[in-house]
């Protein structure tokens, strides 16, 4: 079973149910160790891209994971913005042309994606970043992928690994970004960025689990 054309669309719907419905606790997060806005941010920059939808339809998921992209990049404030649109814009390299993606094409995508987060932030494992929950879920789906599970499978993995790998976050000292300011403070909260991976991941579980 592959992703469809449609089921990505619907994974950007859902994205922008989720940071919609998770606006507050988003920010509640960020009120701890950020600026207080990372809720608001995703939910405003996801609710663009949910105004574009109708042009995805009979664009190629390249095209499609670029302009989300993009969108994310003018609409989301602070550093999220740069970086979730930047994981979209690299996403679309390996998903050029393509109207379907197999297990190995996602784990490409995700993988490419990540990538590019990593180029621009420069964080480190333990940095208490949203990268101490893709790299873990990349992981997770190279190894789906490597135990030829079917996609309803690797992404109900991925969901857990993601969950617990947020949960991880809390004890961690942040090195990166406003957060990093605090100090020890930082320490006994929940990466604010790391949540909203969480929140992606089951976005895109859900999408295939309607």
């Amino acid at each position: 079973m592959a992703l469809t054309h449609a089921q990505i669309i619907l994974w950007l719907q859902q994205c922008a149910l989720l940071f919609e419905q998770n606006s507050d606790y988003l920010t509640d997060l960020d009120r701890e160790i950020g600026d207080a806005d990372h809720g608001l941010n995703m939910n405003r920059g996801f609710r663009k891209v949910q105004e574009k939808l109708p042009e995805f339809e009979g664009q190629d998921i390249g095209t499609i994971l670029k302009t989300t992209g993009m969108t994310l990049l003018s609409n989301i404030g602070g550093a999220s913005g740069p970086l979730f649109g930047t994981f979209f814009i690299r996403a679309a390299k390996p998903t050029a042309s393509l109207q379907n993606l197999e297990l190995n094409q996602l784990v490409e995508m995700v993988t490419e994606g990540v990538d590019g987060i990593v180029s621009r932030g420069k964080a480190e494992p333990n940095d208490k970043t949203m990268c101490d929950v893709w790299w873990p879920v990349v992981e997770s789906l190279k190894h789906a992928n490597e135990q030829n599970l079917s996609l309803k499978e690797a992404l109900t993995q991925a969901q857990v690994v993601a969950e617990k790998a947020a949960e991880n976050t809390i004890p961690m000292q942040a090195r990166k970004g406003r957060a990093s300011y605090l100090g020890e403070r930082s320490i006994g909260h929940k990466d604010p960025g790391s949540a909203s991976v969480v929140l992606m991941i089951q976005a895109l579980a859900n999408s295939i689990n309607p």
